[in-house]
């Protein structure tokens, strides 16, 4: 028998080198497998044939039935392999290359994103205000996501200290305009994408022009003028707002989206936090791996919105407390006489934290 199984081999070997087609080295087995089975039929029990393969037929029924099963998964798995090819290929017709379609694959095989949701998120374009600690994660996984274009502006630079938390950036780009580092990272991680950096601070005098050419807005700066700001053009020109806001050990994410129903951010946060009162991560310091958790839900919160997918935080407050590992979720509603947005309804007292 043993020498039966070094044939096979041999045969199996032989037919590697010489590359033969994988049908014809099966069928080689095949008829070494057919000549032995039929020794065992015909020939007596005692030949001297029967006795070299193992003298009884059954084991080799057995095997050449697990080389049939074997065979027919090979066959079922190739099926479901090209079944799933054509369910990617709607989302390709001249909008995907081959290596996006491979890039993108298990989004385009979740049923709330498939083909269709990967095509807007490719058509989509999104601004994020600050490249900084909430910027980095959700510059990163907007860009790893395949939105099509990212604008992201910011006019600090890359040092030292912003290391701890801010991942975008590298030790080597320390003194790089944040803008460019960030642009750096995302062009790296996804050739197909479209980064527009702009090294500047957001003011009134650009944000309205700078706004119109995005359909959705991510907030992650750490000052109450550029959030205030940022809330106010973002309404006016009817542009969903997420704003996102981390201090110390918790974290708090919104979006906020007045054009369908939802409040704005000064219906939220209608005063100010008093100077000095809610301090900066400066002052008081923030655990490392907070705005990555945080910038993260602001990016799953942008792809949702952008795809159609599931349930977004419009008209919720998400908070996270990573001290105690607690998250809270609170319905806000328009404030009526916002004088932003204009809303009708009930508020929420309270301050934001900063980023």
């Amino acid at each position: 028998m043993l020498a039966v199984l070094a044939l096979a081999a041999v045969l199996w070997g032989l037919g590697w080198l010489l590359r033969l087609p994988l049908w014809l080295r099966v069928a080689m087995l095949g008829f070494l497998w057919l000549g032995v089975v039929s020794a065992h039929v015909a020939l007596p029990a005692a030949h001297p044939l029967r006795l070299a393969t193992g003298g009884r037929a059954e084991p080799w029924l057995v095997l050449g039935g697990l080389a049939v099963l074997g065979a027919f998964y090979r066959m079922a798995l190739g099926r479901l392999r090209r079944r799933a090819a054509t369910r990617v290929a709607p989302a390709a017709q001249g909008l995907f290359r081959p290596a996006e379609l491979e890039r993108y694959a298990r989004h385009i095989m979740l049923r709330e994103v498939g083909g269709p949701g990967q095509k807007r998120l490719k058509e989509a374009r999104v601004l994020v205000i600050g490249a900084g600690g909430l910027g980095s994660p959700a510059l990163l996984y907007l860009a790893a996501a395949g939105v099509g274009t990212i604008g992201v502006i910011d006019d600090d630079r890359v040092e030292g200290s912003n290391l701890q938390r801010q991942v975008i950036h590298a030790d080597a780009r320390i003194g790089w305009p944040k803008v460019a580092s960030a642009a750096a990272a995302m062009r790296a991680l996804n050739p197909f994408i479209e980064v527009r950096p702009y090294e500047r601070r957001l003011t009134e005098e650009i944000a309205a022009e700078l706004f119109a050419d995005y359909d959705l807005i991510l907030d992650g700066t750490d000052n109450f003028d550029t959030r205030y700001l940022a809330n106010r053009v973002a309404v006016a020109a009817k542009k969903p707002l997420i704003s996102g806001a981390i201090a110390q050990w918790e974290g708090q994410v919104s979006l906020y989206d007045p054009a369908h129903g939802g409040p704005c951010f000064e219906c939220t946060f209608p005063v100010r936090p008093a100077p000095g009162l809610v301090p900066s991560c400066a002052e008081a310091g923030v655990i490392a791996p907070l705005p990555g958790v945080v910038g993260s839900i602001m990016a799953v919160e942008a792809v949702k919105h952008l795809t159609g997918a599931g349930a977004t935080l419009r008209g919720a407050l998400l908070i996270y407390d990573a001290l105690w590992g607690e998250t809270r979720r609170i319905v806000l509603k328009p404030r009526e006489g916002c004088p932003v947005c204009g809303g009708r309804g009930g508020r929420l007292d309270g301050a934001a934290g900063i980023a």
